[in-house]
């Protein structure tokens, strides 16, 4: 398996500043040789979150190397027909460097009414909505009519670089989310799941998709990992814990995020390669101000080492 490490910003700072920001941002991913930049998806709020597609459009202008994808977009809340032309757009301006991770989105129910459509539908929405737009991707005249979406005779150009469509990637702790990237996606990227959780999901992923006739790649199983690095783990904890992105009551964040001496985040993220993980997207657990210099020390003193490893 190859290792590939990409990364994500915490925290995004409001107004101004956040133009400046994703621009420092891709420079450091391209600085340290990072694989890839990830962007979170938040349509309603208060907290500064750019929307990812547009926001990673700029990515895709700023660095010719960098991949780039979504951690984690919410389908169910989007239109499959336009988001199926929106990120074949962006792949092919690209040149195929587009990967796309979705998921059924926040729990705040207010997002789907604001979206018009309901929350208690999302799961069967999205299921139908990833086989629509790999039809537009993959054919030249599609015609469907389901339960939530009706199109005919559509097709959708230009079509993405990557073929035979591009590869969606799904989110999700539950059994439900492992059985669904089984039955229709092309890998798993979790976040807060503890190195015990992810290779219990890769069982469940594997023979679901065994179950279907469908093949997963061992290659493309991802992890979410929040980090901070500091001179000893509680140090680095007590900065993390106001930037949890979502608590767990039943686990600690100490139990799924790396936190410590730059040796200390390498062990961690080797607990999950062990578990089956080869794929990270690291976030760091801090303020704005310090995300960057969070990622350079990770470039400098954590990335190195598992380039040695590829």
């Amino acid at each position: 398996m190859s290792v590939r490490i990409g990364y994500m910003p915490g925290a995004f700072p409001q107004g101004k500043e956040g133009v400046k920001y994703l621009r420092d941002l891709v420079e450091v991913g391209d600085k340290y040789g990072y694989d890839s930049i990830w962007l979170s998806d938040r349509v309603v709020g208060e907290r500064a979150s750019p929307e990812p597609i547009v926001a990673l459009s700029m990515v895709a202008a700023y660095s010719d190397r960098l991949k780039f994808g979504t951690s984690v977009l919410q389908l169910p809340i989007r239109n499959p027909v336009v988001l199926a032309k929106e990120m074949a757009t962006l792949d092919y301006l690209s040149n195929g460097r587009f990967l796309p991770a979705i998921g059924l989105g926040q729990e705040d129910p207010r997002e789907y009414e604001a979206c018009g459509v309901s929350k208690e539908s999302r799961a069967p929405r999205t299921d139908e909505a990833m086989t629509v737009m790999r039809r537009l991707w993959k054919e030249d005249n599609v015609t469907h009519e389901g339960r939530f979406y009706t199109l005919h005779g559509v097709s959708i150009n230009p079509k993405p670089v990557q073929v035979p469509s591009i590869p969606v990637w799904i989110g999700g702790r539950s059994t439900a989310a492992h059985q669904r990237v089984g039955r229709i996606g092309d890998g798993w990227l979790v976040s807060s799941a503890t190195p015990r959780e992810v290779g219990e999901g890769v069982e469940v992923i594997f023979s679901t998709a065994a179950e279907f006739g469908r093949k997963i790649d061992e290659d493309h199983i991802g992890a979410l990992v929040g980090f901070f690095i500091a001179s000893t783990q509680e140090k680095a904890a007590s900065v993390a814990e106001p930037f949890i992105t979502r608590a767990r009551p039943d686990a600690h964040f100490t139990e799924y995020s790396a936190l410590g001496t730059p040796e200390q985040v390498k062990d961690t993220i080797q607990c999950y390669l062990e578990a089956g993980a080869s794929k990270f997207v690291v976030r760091p657990m801090c303020p704005p101000q310090q995300a960057i210099e969070q990622l350079e020390l990770f470039g400098q003193e954590v990335l190195p080492y598992f380039h040695k490893s590829l």
